[in-house]
């Protein structure tokens, strides 16, 4: 059966189909001894003989699918130019390599997916599923009704208008409160845009929720791995 290649690649575990696009633009794949740098081209896994970087894709590996709280100072990427702790530091005895499922900042904390499973990867972050993600932040002074309603109805950024997202409060202190807040989509730095926008910087930040996954009582730096009704249920929500 004949697949794109950016699709077989992300299947077998190499990197997201995102990255496995770039890859194949870079001249960093060949099929059956040429470099292919046209994305969309069709393979077929019995037949043809695809490598990455020379070397030979041969059968997949077992999916892998975990949840991390990730502390603040870690940087949410395999790599860091600037030499930063990264998240897969803290995945020991992880036996394959797996990729995160979007970003958190460096100085935010909580919630990460990490799959070696490109195919989930790629559809939980394409804008069209719309996957809930739920943070609970800190922010500068109470911010009245009045002045959340924007950040509610949708609020104007420099990339356009975002999707209505749901506030509660949770709590509050003498200068500043928390709150929750659910967005259906996944801008860069998103949320600390929205309440900068509102006159309320966010202070603090945790991402308690992705999709039907939550944290749970995952301690900062600890990761375990989902259930099989978990990633029937993130299936679930991407099934096309």
């Amino acid at each position: 059966m004949q697949e794109r290649l950016q699709k077989f690649i992300a299947r077998a575990g190499v990197a997201s189909r995102r990255e496995a696009e770039r890859f194949i633009t870079d001249g960093r794949v060949a099929v059956n001894g040429c470099v292919v740098t046209k994305l969309g081209t069709k393979v077929n896994s019995t037949r043809d003989a695809i490598k990455v970087d020379g070397r030979l894709l041969r059968s997949f590996p077992e999916k892998l699918y975990i949840v991390l709280n990730k502390p603040v100072g870690y940087v949410s990427t395999l790599k860091d130019p600037q030499g930063r702790p990264v998240i897969v530091e803290l995945l020991d005895r992880i036996p394959s390599r797996v990729y995160p499922v979007g970003r958190l900042d460096y100085d935010a904390e909580g919630l990460m997916l990490l799959t070696n499973d490109g195919e989930l990867a790629h559809r939980l972050q394409h804008p069209r599923h719309g996957i809930s993600r739920t943070y609970e932040v800190k922010i500068k002074d109470i911010p009245t009704d009045y002045e959340l309603s924007p950040v509610r109805k949708g609020i104007k950024l420099e990339d356009g208008v975002t999707l209505p997202a749901k506030v509660t409060f949770l709590r509050r202190t003498m200068k500043n409160c928390w709150l929750r807040i659910t967005l259906s989509e996944g801008r860069n730095r998103q949320v600390k845009r929205m309440f900068a926008a509102i006159g309320h910087p966010v202070m603090k930040l945790k991402r308690v929720k992705f999709g039907v996954v939550g944290l749970g009582n995952l301690t900062r730096g600890q990761y375990r791995h989902l259930t099989e009704d978990e990633v029937k249920e993130l299936y679930d929500l991407v099934s096309l």
